[in-house]
């Protein structure tokens, strides 16, 4: 059974970070995953990371203008300043916190821009991971699913490892979100097998509803017995919308802590 961790970006969305923290503890999570903590002093998370036993896996780089749509600057030609900017912002929070891993964002591109900006994002990565790998850190990429996040730079998984590929850097990799991949494209035990080599973290939800991982088109616990065939240690995300209350719904957890 895979070793779950709670993402805390979307659950306990009714209280602070740090209060969220502390309520991943008492649910019985060992690991802990955010999207932009930065608000925080990561010196405060780390402090009840530590209290609470628990271990800090990834953040997301900072998102960019969210009043604009943005959804990340990596691939975005004219932004490389603050594309940097916002990597040395993750990787010192990482440094002061704890924390393994940096999903880095890649934003929104127009069809007319996206063989420009694959060639922006592959040379902001370039940089990113030097900066990365020198505190040991992990770069991941995660596309995401164009019903959810129209005009996302990439929405399949092939086009997320063909940039691992291409740069053969040891620590970029794949963040495989079984619900993206489930929206986007399917085949989701296929793909499992066939990109395993390249991933770095798991991420879970219901599909179509990115709710609780006990409903819907997805057989959990079909993907859960093949991540574990394929000999993956890492931890897998729980990335989802509760329907109510973030307790209430950890039912489908029991016994699998």
């Amino acid at each position: 059974m895979p070793r779950f961790s709670a993402n805390l970006g979307l659950l306990w969305p009714d209280r602070p970070l740090l209060q969220r923290i502390e309520a991943a503890a008492r649910a019985g999570f060992r690991a802990i995953e955010m999207h932009f903590p930065y608000e925080v002093p990561a010196s405060e998370v780390a402090e009840v990371a530590r209290q609470h036993g628990l271990t800090i896996l990834g953040i997301n780089t900072a998102p960019g203008n969210i009043e604009r749509g943005e959804r990340g600057l990596g691939a975005l030609a004219g932004r490389e300043r603050e594309f940097e900017a916002a990597i040395d912002q993750s990787i010192g929070y990482c440094v002061a916190s704890g924390a393994a891993a940096i999903h880095v964002m890649a934003g929104n591109v127009v069809a007319s821009e996206r063989q420009r900006a694959r060639l922006v994002f592959a040379d902001n990565l370039r940089i990113a991971a030097v900066k990365a790998a020198a505190h040991e850190l992990l770069l991941l990429l995660e596309p995401l699913n164009p019903r959810d996040n129209p005009g996302y730079f990439y929405s399949t998984v092939a086009e997320a490892v063909s940039l691992i590929e291409e740069l053969g850097l040891p620590n970029v990799k794949l963040q495989f979100d079984v619900y993206h991949v489930a929206i986007s494209e399917g085949d989701v035990l296929t793909k499992l097998q066939r990109y395993m080599p390249f991933v770095g973290n798991v991420q879970i939800a219901a599909v179509p509803s990115r709710a609780e991982p006990d409903e819907g088109e997805i057989a959990y616990p079909a993907i859960f017995a093949a991540v574990d065939a394929l000999g993956y240690t890492g931890w897998v995300g729980c990335e989802y919308r509760p329907r109510g209350a973030t307790d209430d719904g950890l039912r489908w957890m029991r016994g699998r802590l």
